[in-house]
């Protein structure tokens, strides 16, 4: 079995984070363009990921939604892009035992932790 490796995503309360992130998923090297952001009338942080050195869009505002008790792969979806590599797995999981706000909120991203890494292979 191929341990998994994953990335905690660096987050504040800003409702506007873009960063980098150098990372290798499953196996692929990716040097990401990172952008949190919070959209006021659905009270919601969406993110979005861009290959920062094609610049190719490869996430666009795909909601954060907390796994609460089970794994939800949030990128699941796009398992075919990067020309087959995939987009990995990313997971929103509490920090605190009860956050303020089921989901991530205003005011309250620093309340979850977001996993980004390899592609989590779900086994029955």
């Amino acid at each position: 079995m191929i341990p998994l490796s994953f990335t905690e995503l660096p987050r504040t309360d800003d409702p506007r984070q873009v960063f980098t992130v150098d990372m290798a998923i499953d196996g692929a090297p990716l040097h990401a363009r990172v952008e949190l952001r919070y959209l006021s009338a659905p009270d919601r942080w969406v993110i979005s990921i861009r290959d920062n050195a094609s610049s190719e869009l490869l996430i666009s505002q795909v909601p954060l939604v907390c796994s609460c008790g089970e794994l939800n792969d949030l990128l699941l979806p796009f398992r075919h892009i990067r020309d087959g590599a995939g987009a990995g797995s990313l997971f929103v999981i509490r920090n605190t035992y009860l956050p303020s706000s089921a989901d991530p909120a205003k005011g309250n991203l620093t309340e979850f932790s977001l996993l980004w890494g390899d592609t989590l292979k779900w086994v029955e």
